[in-house]
């Protein structure tokens, strides 16, 4: 069943509709700057196509972002003189998806800009990694 993307706020980026400041254009993939920057020079990668997330996007589509997005962070080091560097994704609410659009987030990242990274919740117990790893690798 085809998708109805009229009210997709990205959709609308890339076909012009919604003015953004636009880095980089291709024939599979639209770059700007993210509105609400984590730190300047945090940049979205976005499939031209549109799909939902990692769950449906279309794996050649989902390469030419990562490629995308690999370009974009060696410019940024570049431009920005950045100590490191982020690529992001978040899927579905839970997960911090906010646009229902497939994209990837490439955020600059310094010694002394006080983001935090998420911490270990704890270890597995005795076996259950192995059985965990064991169920992924039989879907796989």
């Amino acid at each position: 069943m085809e998708q109805d993307n009229s009210n997709c706020l990205f959709c609308k980026i890339v076909n012009g509709e919604i003015n953004s400041d636009k880095v980089y254009e291709d024939e599979n993939v639209f770059v700007f700057l993210d509105i609400h920057p984590v730190n300047n020079g945090h940049t979205l990668v976005v499939p031209k196509k549109h799909s939902t997330n990692i769950y449906d996007v279309e794996t050649t589509d989902f390469a030419n972002v990562m490629q995308t997005a690999k370009k974009v962070a060696v410019a940024l080091k570049k431009v920005l003189a950045m100590d490191g560097v982020n690529i992001h994704m978040n899927n579905e609410k839970s997960g911090g998806q906010a646009v229902f659009h497939t994209h990837v987030h490439v955020i600059p990242r310094y010694a002394d800009d006080g983001l935090v990274h998420w911490g270990s919740r704890g270890a597995y117990a005795e076996g259950e990694a192995k059985e965990l790893a064991q169920k992924i690798n039989s879907l796989l």
